[in-house]
């Protein structure tokens, strides 16, 4: 069913239409130079944070975080809380201006106060936490161990199995499933107990696409079974745990929430019209077609992934118009609802693993 047109939501309406322009000499080169940036959205600037203050975000405000990795790419994260529709807008315009200085390389994100992604939280090793006038809140998450890449992945589902990123604990594991392990040069593929025989096939799958293609085939991956946990394991997550079980209902909810649909996307009358191309598992590569853009629904996940070959800074902007559109069209919670913005040749193994043969 092609959903109908809607107005904008006021997040996007603001930044289509509020006169804003961002000041000149926001940024300078140093932001091109490998390393974790943040800055706080204040009176339409862009004010740089002390390396002391990051990951202390207050209540109201609005920020903007660069993961700037070099060679291996960049993301970009928009962090928003209560803040006013002015700073959202701004937020937003900083971000595009941010994005075009970098040359339209990175990945941008919107981050909500409370739904941050698991790939932002990593982003600050000693946690992070929420200040209300100044006075820190009891909110803390604390990540362990330390390098370049460290990220959990969860394997689960019977006929829908999907990766999805989690918090880097052994909290986040249970028998019944697989997990990655990825740490750059080493990737640890993870077989559960009670595993079934798609998630260990899938395991093995993602496991290979995270070295063909986020290491350009240079990481060695090790699989091994619950059980026969690593030294390089155990130094990043610490001493195994009695482990939780896991049930075929975890399964079939996630098989259910693991459904994605992929619509191109077009506005040539002034309002988005949206065209269901694929909702078949996997979806074909080739139906990315180049000078086009796609809207990858993931949204029972909670996740809305907009491709645009090509894609620089304005059209980055717009899309992020279109997926605020989009979620509304669909009746989706706003603000639990993840957004990540590809230009093609950036694609992440998120986005990569609904597709098929992604080489």
């Amino acid at each position: 069913m092609e959903p109908e047109s809607e107005s904008v939501p006021e997040l996007a309406e603001g930044i289509a239409m509020l006169p804003f322009q961002a000041a000149p000499g926001q940024f300078g080169p140093e932001v091109r130079e490998p390393g974790l940036r943040c800055w706080r959205v204040e009176k339409m600037k862009a004010v740089a944070l002390d390396p002391s203050e990051v990951g202390a975000f207050f209540n109201g405000d609005s920020y903007l975080v660069l993961e700037n990795r070099g060679d291996q790419g960049a993301d970009l994260h928009m962090w928003i809380e209560k803040s006013s529709r002015d700073e959202q807008v701004a937020c937003a315009m900083l971000a595009t201006q941010l994005d075009n200085f970098l040359g339209g390389e990175p990945v941008q994100h919107r981050q909500v106060q409370g739904y941050e992604s698991p790939e932002f939280m990593n982003l600050f090793p000693r946690g992070i936490s929420y200040k209300e006038g100044g006075v820190e809140s009891g909110f803390r998450r604390s990540q362990s161990g330390s390098g370049p890449v460290q990220r959990l992945y969860h394997i689960k589902g019977k006929k829908n199995i999907r990766a999805k990123e989690v918090e880097l604990s052994w909290d986040s594991f249970n028998k019944g499933d697989c997990f990655i392990l990825d740490l750059g040069e080493t990737i640890v593929s993870w077989v559960g107990s009670q595993a079934n025989i798609f998630e260990k096939q899938k395991v093995r799958e993602i496991s290979t696409l995270i070295r063909d293609t986020e290491r350009h085939g240079k990481a060695q991956i090790t699989h091994i079974n619950e059980g026969e946990e690593t030294a390089e394991m155990l130094k990043v997550l610490g001493p195994v745990p009695a482990l939780k079980e896991s049930s075929p209902e975890d399964d079939s909810q996630a098989d259910v929430s693991n459904s994605a649909s992929l619509y191109k996307v077009s506005d040539a009358t002034g309002s988005m019209k949206l065209t269901k191309v694929s909702e078949k598992k996997p979806i074909a590569k080739d139906l990315l077609l180049r000078d086009d853009c796609f809207i990858l629904d993931n949204g029972a996940n909670g996740k809305i992934f907009v491709w645009k070959s090509g894609a620089n800074a304005e059209e980055k902007r717009e899309a992020l118009k279109m997926a605020d559109e989009f979620i509304q069209k669909m009746n989706y919670p706003k603000m639990k609802t993840q957004v990540e913005i590809l230009p093609q040749g950036r694609e992440t193994v998120m986005f990569k693993q609904f597709f098929q043969n992604w080489n």
